[in-house]
């Protein structure tokens, strides 16, 4: 679903925004297939958590990085709908998808409780501009219906946490209790939020609950002190062929692909980029 003006405005102006039906229900079914390929449905799970220790072993555990070996997946991080978000909200087409994550969570181990963070400090090695220049944007699209049982992120107002300093980016907890919002909704709902809003995982208060997100985050190219991934570093990950080969010139360019035209592409690169890459149309880079 298109994201509207009015939701980047909210980003801007509160520092997060929350829209329910970003997914439709097709590609919500798509990708919850996909997903449980990759991690045990909540039956399977709560059936026998034994096999799946590894995936509860602390809070972040959960967490698996792209390349996932499903399109299905893949695709959600530069859905069509949210890479124009980004450039309207980065106010260029000159994007870098500089995070993808899948983050699975199941109750009755882990305490997922946290202090309310700000994300900057493993999003940047410097701080955000208080008036926006240089701007990421984050985003969690739920997998899973969410409700204040499925331990929802909560996330402070811009008004009541900009009254902290920038630094530190983490608070004592308990520090916003009363001001803080659920980020709560059915699969496909999307939730955009800046890297300096104040915001926390929470615990998981409903018997055999799981919820399922996957995140990707934005920002325009050439600003070398933010990111967070290296993806030459998922070159060999399984999975990583297939989203080169089956991505557009254009979804592939969010990940630096080189462009057509850009001064690398030669004889000899796109023979061999071809021969890294069977499935992949070299034609528009020759």
């Amino acid at each position: 679903m298109h994201v509207s003006d009015d939701f980047l405005d909210r980003v801007r102006t509160e520092g997060f925004a929350i829209m329910e039906g970003f997914l439709s229900p097709d590609e919500v079914a798509d990708a919850r297939h996909a997903l449980f390929e990759i991690h045990p449905t909540p039956e399977q799970y709560f059936a026998d958590p034994t096999p799946h220790q590894h995936l509860v072993a602390s809070q972040f555990s959960g967490l698996t990085v792209a390349p996932f070996g499903a399109w299905a997946l893949n695709q959600i991080a530069f859905h069509p709908d949210l890479v124009d978000a980004a450039e309207r909200y980065c106010g260029t087409a000159d994007l870098q998808l500089y995070k993808i994550e899948l983050w699975a969570k199941y109750s009755g181990t882990v305490d997922y409780d946290q202090p309310h963070h700000r994300d900057f400090g493993n999003h940047s090695i410097a701080v955000p501009r208080a008036d926006g220049r240089w701007p990421q944007l984050t985003s969690f699209i739920l997998l899973s219906d969410v409700t204040e049982d499925d331990g929802p992120t909560k996330v402070v107002p811009r008004a009541i946490g900009d009254r902290e300093p920038m630094v530190p980016a983490l608070v004592e907890p308990g520090r916003f209790a009363e001001d803080e919002v659920a980020v709560t909704g059915p699969a496909g709902t999307l939730f955009s939020y800046t890297t300096d809003v104040f915001h926390r995982g929470s615990t998981m208060t409903g018997h055999e609950r799981a919820r399922f997100a996957l995140l990707a985050d934005y920002s325009a190219r050439g600003n070398p002190w933010m990111g967070k991934m290296s993806w030459p570093n998922s070159g060999n990950q399984r999975g990583w062929a297939e989203l080169i080969s089956r991505a557009s010139v254009r979804e592939r360019d969010l990940f630096g692909f080189p462009p057509p035209g850009h001064e690398y592409w030669n004889d000899q690169t796109v023979r061999d980029v071809g021969l890294r890459y069977p499935e992949l149309d070299m034609e528009p880079y020759r």
